[in-house]
């Protein structure tokens, strides 16, 4: 198990990202002790209760993992709640011992994140991608299925890198970027910037 993921572990959020989070730490042996959403659509997710967030005594939340795909939100919930948040990180990914990761950040199945790369706090790394070595990986980020980031990449906070985008070595990719699926990046990537196709182009800019 994952020395930085305990039990009596609370989720918010009870999204479809919950559902991937819930099976990572399941297959972690951890015990889910609540799931909280400010708005739920359901009262059950995969079998396990949800709860209205109001109805929740925070008071007694001590390990929280915000279970929510939108990095903003994620962001804004983060601010919102004090407690510890620990990392989830799924059996079948490979996570080198000389990578550190931030807290709250989830890394899913298949997932590899190669030495000295550094994943900041709330980050997603989800299916199947490739962090190298030497990445530097911002708060909020979210590498989305089957991306491929070579060595030295820099990714800044809240940035969004879309299902198999290719970004090759020693890119910088700015903050709250957006990157599109499928998207190959060979040069740097402005802060805001929305970037598309092969090689990748700026389409627009996302307001601050």
């Amino acid at each position: 198990m994952n020395p930085l993921m305990e039990n009596n572990l609370t989720l918010y959020g009870a999204s479809g990202h919950a559902k991937v989070i819930i099976d990572i730490l399941c297959k972690n042996h951890v015990t889910i002790n609540c799931i909280m959403d400010d708005n739920p659509k359901s009262d059950h997710i995969l079998g396990f209760p949800v709860l209205k967030t109001a109805e929740v005594d925070h008071s007694k939340l001590t390990n929280v993992i915000i279970a929510i795909g939108n990095n903003r939100v994620r962001k804004l919930l983060s601010k919102r709640i004090s407690v510890f948040f620990p990392t989830a990180i799924h059996p079948t990914a490979v996570v080198s011992q000389f990578a550190v990761l931030g807290g709250g950040t989830v890394v899913m199945a298949g997932s590899l994140i190669n030495p000295d790369s550094r994943i900041g706090t709330h980050c997603i790394i989800n299916t199947g991608s490739i962090v190298e070595h030497d990445c530097l990986i911002g708060d909020f980020v979210h590498i989305s299925p089957g991306v491929s980031l070579a060595g030295g990449v820099s990714v800044g906070e809240g940035a969004h890198v879309g299902i198999g985008a290719t970004v090759i070595q020693g890119v910088s990719i700015g903050k709250w970027a957006v990157i599109g699926a499928g998207a190959v990046i060979i040069h740097d990537v402005p802060d805001y910037a929305v970037v598309v196709g092969i090689p990748g182009k700026i389409l627009k800019y996302n307001k601050e």
